[in-house]
């Protein structure tokens, strides 16, 4: 029987791993978690923040000069960090690249009482998208706006879009204080998930969906996006799933150490 979670007991989330495991984690050092990288994972370290956030933005441009009229090609990406996003606008307009056959899936977003927040909304992912990239992009150069693909409740178009033989040259993320890579939180322990968490079998098939969100989660926005206000953070999401993970043809996980 696994233990109860050390800070939420109705959820399951990494606290609920068997406490050796847990420790084991603990001791890694930097040395120890650069030797993990093996054929098919590659784990990169950055000396700046600097050279971190342009690694990121380097990715939608490595991303969208692959795409052509007759192979249309994009990239998933989060909010969080966003400092690389203006970056991206910059690069796009300083090197003139022509989006038109490019893609952006947004990964994310939040959900108040079953429907996508709007852009309105001082936590809207897609707001914080265009104004911080897209918007900055000089008009001539932007993509069409059918090839932006936002998640909203209605799922039809943007489950269409990962099934329309796109493709998805790389899914970003960044690493929440959960584990989580999107909005991909533990689960409530209830049902048939009361006594074990969801096998990686059964996790696997999860599509892009609206997910109830860890407290960790909730703690963690609103201590990075939401003025420490935990009560205004929605308790709810969109999020990509693990289904349209495995279509990406990379996965880049970006975890800022000691944030």
């Amino acid at each position: 029987m696994r233990p109860l979670s050390k800070v939420a007991p109705d959820w399951w989330d990494y606290t609920t791993l068997d406490r050796e495991i847990l420790d084991d984690a603990a001791r890694l050092t930097a040395d120890d978690v650069l030797q993990l990288s093996r054929p098919g994972f590659t784990v990169k370290f950055y000396d700046t923040l600097e050279d971190f956030y342009l690694a990121e933005a380097l990715e939608y441009i490595t991303a969208w000069r692959q795409a052509t009229e007759s192979e249309p090609a994009g990239i998933c990406g989060p909010i969080g960090p966003t400092e690389q996003l203006p970056l991206v606008a910059r690069l796009v307009n300083e090197l003139e690249l022509d989006l038109r056959h490019a893609h952006f899936w947004a990964m994310d977003e939040w959900v108040v009482d079953g429907k996508e927040v709007s852009v309105t909304h001082p936590l809207s992912f897609e707001r914080a998208d265009r104004e911080l990239c897209f918007n900055r992009i000089r008009p001539e150069l932007r993509m069409p706006e059918e090839n932006l693909h936002f998640p909203k409740a209605d799922l039809t178009e943007y489950l269409k879009s990962w099934n329309s033989g796109l493709r998805c040259v790389v899914m970003q993320g960044g690493q929440g204080e959960v584990k989580h890579w999107a909005f991909n939180d533990p689960v409530r322990r209830q049902g048939r998930y009361e006594d074990h968490p969801p096998t990686p079998e059964e996790y696997r098939q999860l599509t892009t969906r609206i997910v109830d969100l860890h407290p960790i989660t909730l703690i963690q926005n609103a201590r990075t996006s939401g003025g420490g206000v935990v009560q205004n953070v929605p308790s709810q999401a969109l999020t990509v799933g693990p289904v349209e993970t495995w279509k990406a043809e990379k996965v880049s996980i970006f975890h800022l150490a000691g944030r």
